[in-house]
């Protein structure tokens, strides 16, 4: 890769989520699905082939890696530096080339796919598209009064509060605010969720402008970025039973 600050942005923030990742390797591209130890939160990351100036492989292949591993020596990659990832001996071998070449090699762990929640049966009741900036903005504030925010939608409005012992904050948009794309609801639909996951999640934002959030009362919510390249990282979260 020329350019892998979308791959290490998506790896960050996978890395933040899980200790350990099996990455998939088809002649489509890169991709993962994985859940964190609580069982709270579900990852799934695609990244096309088309992202990469070459991309091979001979069969469809699995690389199972520590994510703390992965992303320390990711960090090690600045902006000018080509990037080369190659399996190679049971290893991943990434190699970061400009004027000079600095070569890694990290470990393949011997672990086996967990279940995975059938996320994509999921149905629900209301549906946002959002600026990232705003929704992080409101994330922010959320954190600073309480440890969940409720997410509220009707066919009109979009609503993220929290509610603290002391303080309280609300993130309000009405349709025809430029910073909420889309809204619809089948009702006034709300779910609470917790901040400490969200927080982990919307550092995301910074692969894509723009939110599609998907959500039904006191029920998962699924958090989808998608690049204008194809690249998606989406997250499925689990509510915290609603307190009002």
């Amino acid at each position: 890769m020329s350019d892998s600050s979308i791959l290490r942005d998506a790896i960050f923030t996978i890395g933040g989520l899980i200790d350990e990742g099996i990455f998939k390797v088809t002649k489509n591209g890169l991709g993962l699905i994985a859940a964190d130890r609580a069982m709270v939160a579900v990852i799934e990351f695609n990244m096309p082939a088309t992202m990469f100036d070459e991309f091979h492989t001979d069969k469809e292949e699995t690389i199972a890696v520590n994510m703390t591993n992965l992303v320390n020596v990711l960090k090690r990659v600045s902006g000018n530096e080509k990037l080369y990832l190659e399996l190679k001996d049971n290893q991943l071998e990434i190699i970061m080339k400009n004027s000079s070449k600095r070569k890694f090699t990290v470990p393949l762990l011997d672990i086996k796919e967990e279940e995975i929640p059938p996320i994509n049966e999921l149905e629900f009741a209301a549906r946002v598209k959002i600026k990232s900036d705003t929704l992080k903005s409101g994330i922010e504030d959320a954190e600073i009064v309480s440890d969940s925010a409720i997410f509220e939608a009707t066919k009109d409005t979009f609503l993220l509060k929290a509610t603290g012992d002391m303080s309280s904050t609300e993130l309000a948009l009405e349709k025809g605010n430029d910073a909420l794309l889309e809204v619809s609801a089948t009702g006034d639909v709300k779910a609470r969720y917790p901040l400490d996951y969200l927080k982990k999640m919307i550092k995301a934002s910074k692969l894509a402008n723009e939110i599609n959030l998907r959500w039904s009362k006191d029920y998962p919510m699924r958090m989808d970025f998608i690049t204008v390249d194809k690249v998606s990282l989406s997250f499925v979260l689990a509510p915290r039973v609603s307190e009002e």
